[in-house]
């Protein structure tokens, strides 16, 4: 099984921040580049003295490649500023869906370094609020360089919108300062460069028709809101990892990984592992239940929809193979019958009766108190719902069940193995609001000595 989680520790987001008035050192206001539906005559607003792009100077925006982009992948990109005689910089940049560039972004603009900083329409550090989506990368006072003659480059990456928008634009405003500290003898040149959509080679994701999307740990069908569901396919992905730290903002889970996503019921879900047989997501949080569709979205192209099952609970333990439980004893080492693992036989040992041991799983609905299922989990909470766990058909005594930090919506039990138990391997059921977690021949077993 590939199914993977990632042990991240906690970042916390940054604090947001208002931008002054216009402009100074510390970066422009957003709305100065000379987009459609801004100020048209950009920074010379406030920098007079000289006529918009009449210094003598010149300001470019540089893609490496040809002027096209791929849906969902990044590219750095460059905004070159020239001016002979000046002597400190400034920009603004800002990246628009040309068919309604006055209000729609394209993409996602990030930092690269100490000399720019993105902000958003309202004013805001990122993350952009639904209700004021626009992105503007403009400098800091680092990226001001007092004292640098002649040019300044400025960069910033972006990744396109993971589906084919059509053409995208971007507008571009940049200021040659003279470096007296005040706004008179400034050049400001404005500049805007548009891409096409490259034409893409790539084959079209396909969902595996039979169980292509289902529960992340018994890998059966039925989804519900904030499990892990496993999607088996062709053409799923065109490289193949797990999250890092890096594709994190923040708390927040990421919803794409290399230009990868998923939407379970037209919401998007967080990815945590892309490869091109199997991509492993958390399903949103949605109320709904029923039959939903499911799609993958990869290198610009979306998958035709598969059919799902939604309900409150799906509820699973992971395994180490499919048959044997995935569990610890309480000092954290392996739990399974001796050479579980081949490669290293004494990894695993045996269950003994009366000992309190871990189980994990997911799928098991609603915590107290609830959890935001897009951010990794900042603190302990417990399964809401009552429930049962048998191990060889005898109910077990569970001290405790819920969310630990700092995993995304993976489930803990710590639970007391029955006394009397005879040695053996033993079937482990969950039962919970009458819904069964499997329990088969195959699957779930417990081994005890």
């Amino acid at each position: 099984m590939q199914y993977r989680f990632l042990n991240l520790s906690i970042v916390l987001a940054a604090a947001s921040f208002a931008l002054p008035a216009l402009a100074n050192v510390d970066g422009a206001n957003p709305r100065l580049t000379a987009a459609p539906g801004e100020v048209a005559t950009s920074c010379t607003s406030c920098h007079g003295g000289t006529a918009l792009n009449g210094g003598g100077g010149s300001i470019k925006i540089v893609l490496p490649g040809a002027a096209s982009y791929t849906p969902g992948v990044a590219q750095r990109i460059q905004v070159l500023i020239a001016d002979a005689s000046q002597r400190r910089w400034g920009f603004q940049l800002t990246a628009r869906v040309a068919s309604s560039p006055s209000d729609t972004q394209a993409g996602d603009l990030a930092t690269v370094d100490s000399n720019a900083q993105i902000v958003c329409a309202n004013g805001l550090a990122k993350p952009c609020s639904t209700s004021s989506p626009l992105q503007f990368a403009t400098h800091t006072l680092t990226g001001t360089r007092l004292g640098t003659t002649g040019s300044a480059t400025f960069e910033v990456d972006w990744t396109p919108p993971a589906t084919d928008v059509g053409n995208i634009t971007f507008y571009a405003a940049g200021n040659a300062a003279n470096g007296n500290n005040s706004t008179s003898g400034d050049r400001i040149y404005t500049t805007s460069l548009e891409l096409t959509p490259a034409a893409s080679s790539a084959p079209k994701p396909r969902i595996s028709s039979q169980a292509g999307a289902v529960n992340g740990a018994s890998f059966q069908p039925g989804l519900a809101p904030g499990t892990w569901v496993t999607i088996r396919g062709t053409n799923l992905a065109s490289t193949t990892r797990a999250w890092t730290g890096s594709d994190f903002n923040g708390n927040a889970l990421p919803t794409s990984l290399d230009g990868v996503s998923v939407t379970i019921n037209n919401q998007p879900a967080y990815v945590a592992y892309i490869s091109p047989t199997q991509i492993n997501v958390l399903s949103p949080d949605d109320t709904s239940s029923g039959p939903v569709e499911v799609r993958v979205t990869s290198n610009g192209q979306t998958s035709d929809p598969v059919a799902a099952t939604l309900a409150p609970i799906s509820p699973a333990f992971f395994t180490f193979d499919g048959k044997y439980l995935a569990a610890t004893h309480a000092d954290s080492s392996l739990l399974g019958k001796p050479g579980l693992f081949s490669a290293s036989p004494a990894l695993t040992t045996p269950a003994t009766p009366g000992e309190t041991i871990i189980l994990y799983g997911t799928g098991f609905g609603a915590t107290t108190p609830a959890r935001d299922v897009t951010q990794l989990a900042t603190a302990i909470a417990g399964i809401a719902t009552p429930f049962t766990i048998a191990i060889g058909g005898v109910q077990a005594q569970v001290s405790f069940a819920g969310i630990v930090p700092p995993y995304a919506q993976l489930y803990q039990f710590n639970v007391q193995v029955p006394a009397g138990l005879a040695s053996g391997d033993h079937p482990v059921a969950v039962q919970m609001n009458g819904s069964s977690s499997p329990s088969n021949d195959a699957c779930c077993f417990l081994t005890v000595q």
